[in-house]
């Protein structure tokens, strides 16, 4: 016999709440792939760039990364403007850290609301299986001992069922922020990365 809402009790307004989640993060995955899809890219791009900046061609290297769409690419062709206007220094250095921040921070955007579902979903999956536990045993004591085992047992999977919805929530959403912090570690590594490699040529072109 399938499961209504009326039949979950005190767990049904959890249930829903917990759908309601589970919508949310699936959207913010879909949403999040997209945005880090290339986050990381324009390796070869970036190499191109910095060899035709090794040869003195500076206006077509800076040229060649305006058409790249990654953050490493970005900053880095700030930094190359901005030699080219004769700025250096730490006022460069600070300018291109707070850029790559910057960049980080528009990519680790909602990872915090995965990482909040993913640790209140079994906490309300918890809550739904208590509130059901206290209902059976309720019905259990009006029976006066007289309940049929089966309803009893009934009520008490019925209970752990939110548990289940909150785990199923939960995994999903905590994978997904650790597989999306672990790439913009990355992509924050290749912004430093780049722009090292760039201060290095300039000062030592044959490096």
């Amino acid at each position: 016999m399938p499961v209504t809402f009326q039949d979950l009790g005190a767990g049904a307004t959890i249930i829903a709440v917990l759908a309601l989640l589970s919508l949310l993060s699936w959207v913010l995955i879909v949403v999040k792939i997209l945005q880090l899809w290339r986050c990381r890219s324009g390796g070869k791009l970036r190499t191109e760039a910095f060899g035709l900046w090794r040869k003195g061609e500076k206006d077509a290297a800076r040229a060649a990364l305006e058409k790249g769409r990654s953050p490493a690419d970005r900053t880095t062709s700030y930094a190359m403007g901005a030699l080219q206007r004769g700025l250096g220094g730490p006022a460069l250095e600070a300018e291109l850290a707070r850029r790559g921040n910057e960049e980080i921070a528009r990519l680790t955007g909602m990872i915090r609301i995965l990482e909040l579902i993913a640790m209140v979903s079994p906490l309300l999956g918890l809550l739904g299986t208590v509130l059901g536990m206290i209902q059976s045993f309720q019905e259990l004591e009006m029976a006066q001992g007289a309940a049929n085992a089966s309803v009893l047992a009934g009520g008490i999977w019925q209970a752990l069922l939110t548990t289940a919805a909150g785990l199923l929530v939960a995994i999903p959403a905590a994978v997904a922020a650790g597989l999306f912090s672990a790439r913009i570690d990355n992509a924050a590594q290749t912004i430093e990365s780049a722009v090292g490699r760039l201060l290095l040529i300039e000062d030592h072109p044959n490096a």
